[in-house]
């Protein structure tokens, strides 16, 4: 059965039938540390809205270096490394960048910039979309599914 939204890699599928409820361009310095890009469209799924076919094919590790106990991990396949998804410990998100998790980028489009710092030195965007120093201001963390 053909899912609204589907990535992954040969190994490991994800897929949510159910919309995002955030999708963003991040600037933060993890972000920028782990892909490389000036910054990331990120997409958030509540918890349960984002299956995973394999988990036992994933590997995880430390979203953060720097906050090796925050509640993020990033999870990448055992048998190839395509990183898949970020899994939340505390299970209110799981987040994909599709680009890099085998997602298709424009049936989700970022709607903001989160985490924009003019001190970084990068110019401001301008292409229209609200740009803010964290999250939207008016999300809401879902709830943990455990």
């Amino acid at each position: 059965m053909a899912h609204k939204y589907a990535g992954g890699c040969d190994h490991v599928h994800t897929h949510s039938d159910n919309d995002p409820i955030d999708n963003h361009s991040c600037h933060c310095s993890v972000c920028k540390s782990l892909t490389g890009q000036e910054s990331t469209h990120v997409v958030f799924f509540k918890y349960t809205d984002l299956g995973v076919d394999n988990l036992d094919g994933i590997d995880r590790q430390p979203f953060n270096a720097n906050n090796p106990d925050g509640p993020l991990e990033l999870c990448t396949c055992s048998d190839c490394g395509t990183p898949i998804m970020l899994d939340d410990k505390e299970a209110r998100i799981r987040v994909i960048v599709p680009n890099l998790m085998g997602h298709d980028a424009d049936s989700m489009p970022a709607t903001y910039h989160a985490f924009f710092d003019p001190a970084g030195g990068s110019a401001a965007p301008d292409d229209g979309r609200p740009v803010y120093e964290g999250l939207r201001p008016e999300f809401e963390w879902p709830a943990s599914a455990k």
